[in-house]
């Protein structure tokens, strides 16, 4: 079977003003059109989380020139500007839900800018667009503890279940961040496949609970984004993220290893 490369696209909020802290990883909404136009022209076929993950796993053929479009978190936008533009290409999408933050019953108020109401997400849902899980309140998944961490899964994948009335089999890690010890955890709740980030081509060999994403966001022209649809230039693009991504890595490594020994001696 070919490893075929594919291109897992990364979008979080689609907003024409959206505030500071989620300006950089906002797109435009004219920016999200002009993409998903784009998507169409090159041929490209937009397939879901759990679809892809199923051919790769059952190893069954992918489409024609495969591409996913996600969105993390579950901003407003989604629904008001991307939901239409979706439709009106006939393409299929993965929305991860950090439960917390959405408005209605659940919500914690840690929502970075005006998010999604249950009964959006739900049209979201009868659309076509896969609802996936992002955690109950967005924590950095690998500094949690056990309890914590299958604390934050349950609960996101019991509310998604309570709400959409059917599990959620995709998983998107927040931040990007996983370990062995969270990638473990999340199978255990359930989850048939996850998506980090990586900046890179998703492929079979990574393994289901690894799968790479490139980031789309306000600053990403329409050069790049065909870039970054046909796998070019992808390590330049994104060069001075991997490097503090493995510079944060090993931050995040050593207080693991500080909390670990705390507890050792309580």
């Amino acid at each position: 079977m070919t490893d075929t490369p594919v291109p897992i696209l990364m979008y979080h909020s689609v907003a024409a003003a959206p505030n500071d802290a989620t300006r950089a990883l906002s797109v435009a909404p004219e920016a999200f059109a002009e993409q998903m136009a784009l998507v169409g022209d090159l041929g490209l076929t937009p397939v879901t989380t759990a679809a892809l993950a199923d051919r790769w796993r059952t190893g069954r053929p992918l489409p024609e020139r495969p591409v996913l479009i996600t969105f993390d978190d579950g901003y407003e936008g989604v629904h008001r500007h991307a939901l239409p533009v979706l439709a009106k290409h006939g393409f299929p999408a993965t929305l991860f839900v950090s439960t917390g933050w959405i408005r209605g019953a659940y919500d914690t108020g840690g929502g970075l800018d005006t998010m999604l109401d249950w009964p959006q997400v739900r049209e979201l849902a009868s659309a076509g667009v896969e609802i996936g899980g992002h955690s109950h309140t967005h924590p950095q998944l690998d500094q949690l503890s056990d309890g914590g961490l299958r604390t934050e899964l349950s609960r996101c994948t019991d509310i998604v279940a309570g709400e959409l009335g059917a599990l959620p089999v995709s998983f998107a890690y927040p931040y990007g961040y996983s370990s062995r010890r969270v990638r473990r955890a999340v199978r255990a709740a359930g989850y048939a496949q996850a998506l980090a980030v990586g900046n890179g081509l998703a492929r079979r060999r990574q393994g289901p609970y690894a799968l790479e994403r490139v980031t789309v966001r306000r600053g990403t022209g329409v050069e790049e984004f065909e870039r970054l649809l046909q796998g070019r230039a992808i390590a330049r693009t994104f060069a001075r993220d991997r490097a503090l991504t493995k510079g944060y890595a090993l931050v995040r490594r050593a207080r693991q290893v500080r909390r670990k020994a705390i507890r050792s001696r309580v």
